[in-house]
């Protein structure tokens, strides 16, 4: 019995359903990952941003001892998690124009859009941040702009004007295995209209950081982010998700769908409308998540790869019983019984495969009328909800990018404040986050990676006709198997691991910030042993003194003079000098933490940045291409398809 079980999934049909199955059943997982892994990636975001803020304002709080006069703000986790940012002020800012795209790059992409892009979100009402482009005509600047050009050579900012060429300060190059930026002179540029501290940096920072995770909310909805009542949770580096989101309002309505009628008492739909959120409006349009149509195509498909099995069953029965037949025939005295009861289990056979002949055809029919009604749609909003969300994380990367070369421009004189433990521990909870932000990155890209891996697998198996003479591929088919061959191409060309590798290099720069914070704290406990160990023979001393006085005193036993209290002194003295060497030592680590947390920010941030710009630009652009070529194939389907009728 095994062995013909075994026959019969290697046979060709049965292993192409199998594989089939396994495709789609790794999409709905794929799909799960990516949709916990979104919502992860967008928490971290936030959560990294009010991290940043609350080590600034610690930090900060050092230097406001050593300066009493500026004043401190705080901020906290739990209730930056619900933070928005305040509305744009009314008045328009120049965007920072796209980057180049050149055709010639492995990494860029030409973009058949014809619509500029939107402008990037605008800092809040209350910002000191504008938006100047140095080549705007001096006529169109405001009077802010040009009593800041004029005074800029006296003080320290971001830009500094050259005649009739841009800043000298130009933005720094996207790191190697991203589109570079032209010249300086091809971007707005973020000026400050007066001189910022560090938390006031870092909260412009946040804003963005909120801005960019405000970003991906609509296609949190679109990918049916889980909620708090599914479990969700990462185990060895993959991201489970159990069930879809069902509270989530349905975002998809596509063409008419009823109930499918598959063979069996229940209907494949019905199986799994209950809990799938799939059901039929009053208008009698399906209206279906994308979670509940892979999973009713997996539901679909492991329908058809048990009937496929179950025909080449009855197929390898029927020809059994055909040769047997044969043989029965053949032989001169013929057993008339046993030959015509041969006959009819053949005719009964033949029966048999006809009818499951039909079944499998009904099946592929359903599975090819939610691919194209449903799941090409969904797809198509999938990746315009991708385009729309780069776009967004591009420009907030990028005024980011900005913000952050105000850190130069710190005059910020070293606070001899020792680190509190407030402090290091604000520090390690930056630490904790940018590492979640780094996690999170690559789970969503890898996340990503399997489900169009999955998605383009099932499709090359699932364009195949499961009819007597296969018919070449239609239009329809061409069309979303050319879409997601041309997304999967895109996701392989995205580097990745170019942006992975800065926010790892801004990890390894808190970390630094953490160990020195540990040596220092180390270096403190030392010093305060020493001194409290000198307190402690101090006092014995003061006992000694009052016991004998502060002057030798002779022993008459011994030979030689013998002065307690001069030999306690001494050794007082020499713990004196040891405390105030081990003070000494920690006043230097206090001061290199100090300088040190200011110069690693300085250097860690823009390369971050930098590696988030080019990352979210390549993306913004690879889906933008991707999602206008294949709204243009649509426009050209739906004309042959009016000069037809």
């Amino acid at each position: 019995m095994g062995c013909c079980y075994s026959r019969i999934e290697r046979e060709e049909m049965v292993s192409r359903c199998k594989s089939r199955k396994r495709y789609m059943k790794q999409l709905v997982k794929a799909r799960q990952a990516w949709s916990a892994s979104h919502s992860m990636y967008l928490r971290s975001l936030r959560s990294t941003g009010a991290a940043l803020l609350q080590f600034s304002n610690a930090e900060t709080t050092l230097h406001h001892h050593h300066h009493p006069s500026h004043p401190t703000t705080h901020h906290h986790l739990n209730n930056h998690a619900h933070h928005s940012p305040p509305p744009p002020p009314q008045t328009p800012l120049q965007p920072p124009p796209p980057p180049p795209r050149s055709p010639s790059s492995e990494t860029t992409w030409t973009s058949t859009a014809s619509t500029a892009l939107p402008p990037p979100p605008p800092p809040p009402p209350s910002s000191t941040w504008d938006f100047w482009d140095p080549f705007v005509p001096s006529s169109s600047r405001s009077v802010t702009e040009e009593e800041w050009e004029a005074t800029t050579t006296a003080s320290e900012a971001v830009v500094t004007t050259v005649t009739g060429a841009a800043s000298t300060v130009a933005p720094p190059s996207i790191v190697s295995g991203f589109s570079k930026d032209s010249e300086a002179s091809s971007m707005a540029m973020v000026v400050s209209r007066n001189a910022k501290d560090l938390v006031e940096i870092i909260k412009e920072l946040d804003e963005y950081f909120l801005k960019a995770a405000d970003a991906g909310v609509q296609l949190s909805f679109l990918l049916e982010v889980p909620t708090p009542g599914f479990t969700s949770h990462i185990n060895g580096g993959k991201v489970y998700n159990h069930g879809c989101n069902l509270s989530t309002p349905s975002t998809w309505a596509w063409g008419s769908s009823p109930k499918f009628n598959g063979f069996g008492k229940m209907g494949c739909d019905e199986m799994v409308s209950s809990h799938l959120g799939s059901e039929i409006g009053s208008d009698g349009v399906v209206h279906s998540s994308h979670c509940s149509t892979v999973e009713r195509l997996y539901a679909w498909e492991k329908k058809l790869f048990q009937e496929v099995k179950d025909a080449e069953t009855i197929k390898i029965e029927h020809d059994k019983k055909v040769s047997t037949l044969k043989k029965l025939e053949m032989k001169r005295a013929a057993d008339y019984v046993k030959t015509e009861k041969t006959k009819k289990e053949v005719e009964k056979l033949e029966s048999q495969m006809m009818v499951s002949s039909q079944a499998i055809e009904t099946t592929s029919a359903e599975i090819i009328k939610i691919r194209d009604t449903e799941l090409y749609p969904q797809l198509l909003e999938l990746v315009k909800g991708l385009m729309c969300m780069w776009r967004s994380m591009y420009q907030s990367h990028q005024v980011q990018k900005h913000i952050v070369q105000q850190l130069k421009y710190l005059n910020t004189i070293p606070s001899t404040e020792p680190t509190s433990e407030i402090h290091r521990q604000s520090t390690l909870q930056l630490e904790v986050h940018v590492q979640q932000w780094h996690q999170s990155f690559d789970n969503l890209v890898r996340a990503q990676c399997d489900y169009i891996q999955s998605l383009t697998g099932w499709l090359r198996l699932s364009l195949f006709q499961f009819r007597r003479n296969p018919l070449p591929k239609t239009s329809q088919e061409s069309r979303i198997y050319t879409f997601c061959e041309e997304w999967h191409h895109a996701v392989d060309r995205i580097p990745d691991k170019v942006a992975s590798e800065g926010i790892k290099s801004f990890l390894t720069v808190v970390h630094a910030i953490v160990v020195q914070q540990a040596e220092e704290n180390k270096q403190k406990r030392k010093s305060e042993s020493a001194f409290k160990e000198l307190e402690k023979k101090s006092s014995q001393l003061r006992s000694l003194e009052s016991k004998h006085g502060p002057f030798s005193v002779l022993d008459s036993s011994s030979s030689s003079a013998k002065n307690p209290v001069a030999d306690k002194r001494a050794k007082v003295e020499k713990l004196r000098a040891k405390a105030e060497e081990e003070k000494s030592k920690h006043e230097k680590f206090v001061s290199v933490t100090r300088s040190m947390t200011i110069n690693n920010l300085q250097m860690g941030f823009p390369h971050v940045f930098e590696s988030m710009v080019g990352f979210s630009s390549v993306c913004m652009q690879a889906f933008e291409s991707l999602y206008n070529q294949a709204k243009s194939a649509d426009q050209e389907l739906d004309v042959k398809r009016l000069l037809l009728n």
